[in-house]
């Protein structure tokens, strides 16, 4: 693992369950990642892996009850964000920790105008004025690519198309100019267009102001054209990792070649079906013995059904968690 000074975040062992009526479950469960300065981190997987809650508890917002951290750390320079206060850890967020939400008509709110959402982040975490403060959000709204941003700053959430206030959502996240940014499915449900042109936003406004993403989607497209590194998690655990470069080439555990030949391509014969990964994901609150991918793997053993497998390194920066991957020594 590399030293502290190369991370900006470094998570550890990080578990976060859920009491239900139900039972427990364990939506992360172990999960372990660092995230350098300026580096994007994509994080995959279908619905219900543990991508979403992860970073929700990084930035704290997973309501406690239900959900409790039982172990972990989540360290941000040198501090542990798991052990800081309520008012310590609200300092930080909005100002060096951002989040994009998923769906941006729910995350904004509806009473408010946008100018009163953009502003009250520079008044709370940088004491601007009122009229600085509405500057510096006109500013933001034009450089994310909003037209007419100074009259539109008036304006409400609804009076916005969803590829604009998915605009509105990534403006307030980076007006103070964050050094982690957490980005859960932010162009969910816009149109490849308006997706192409947000993706490109968040990489230009990373490279102008050096600000680390952490990139939760499940769409592997847009993985492979924005990460530097990509995590694959099931089942609440990250089952591989590693460059995209290397994962997208190279990979090692079925469930990310399930993934990767699920994708439809532009070079596959009209006749041919897209794949499906068979079987459904598990119910987190009661997972199998062994292996939580063994039910749906078509290579899986006694061995896989009985034992959680080991993490096996296949080089300096890929790694995978499969019995059948034979690594390095």
């Amino acid at each position: 693992m590399e030293t502290r000074s190369e991370n900006v975040l470094e998570v550890c062992d990080l578990r976060t369950h859920f009491r239900t009526d139900d039972g427990l479950v364990k939506a992360v469960d172990g999960v372990s990642f660092t995230v350098k300065r300026g580096e994007t981190l994509g994080i995959v997987g279908e619905s219900g892996s543990g991508k979403s809650v992860t970073c929700l508890s990084a930035m704290r917002l997973v309501s406690k009850p239900p959900a409790f951290h039982p172990t972990g750390t989540i360290y941000f320079d040198n501090n542990n964000l798991l052990s800081l206060t309520e008012p310590e850890i609200q300092k930080l967020r909005g100002e060096r920790l951002a989040m994009i939400f998923q769906d941006p008509l729910t995350s904004l709110n509806p009473y408010l105008t946008v100018a009163r959402q953009l502003t009250e982040v520079l008044e709370v975490h940088q004491d601007a004025r009122p009229t600085a403060a509405r500057q510096t959000s006109i500013e933001m709204l034009e450089r994310v690519g909003i037209p007419d941003a100074a009259s539109r700053i008036d304006q409400h959430p609804h009076q916005f198309s969803g590829g604009m206030r998915q605009r509105v959502m990534i403006a307030m996240a980076l007006l103070c100019g964050p050094e982690v940014l957490f980005a859960d499915e932010p162009t969910t449900a816009l149109d490849v267009t308006i997706q192409a042109q947000i993706l490109e936003l968040m990489k230009n406004l990373q490279k102008s102001i050096g600000t680390a993403v952490v990139l939760v989607t499940h769409d592997l497209g847009v993985v492979a054209g924005i990460t530097d590194r990509v995590a694959v998690m099931y089942a609440g655990r990250i089952v591989e990792e590693g460059t995209t470069a290397e994962v997208f080439a190279n990979p090692q555990h079925p469930y990310t070649r399930g993934l990767l030949e699920s994708m439809p391509r532009i070079d596959t014969p009209i006749q041919k079906s897209l794949y499906a990964i068979p079987g459904l994901p598990p119910d987190l609150g009661n997972l199998p013995a062994g292996c939580p991918f063994h039910p749906r793997c078509a290579s899986a053993t006694n061995q896989c059904q009985n034992i959680y497998p080991e993490t096996k390194v296949i080089s300096s920066t890929h790694q995978a968690t499969c019995w059948e991957i034979e690594g390095t020594k």
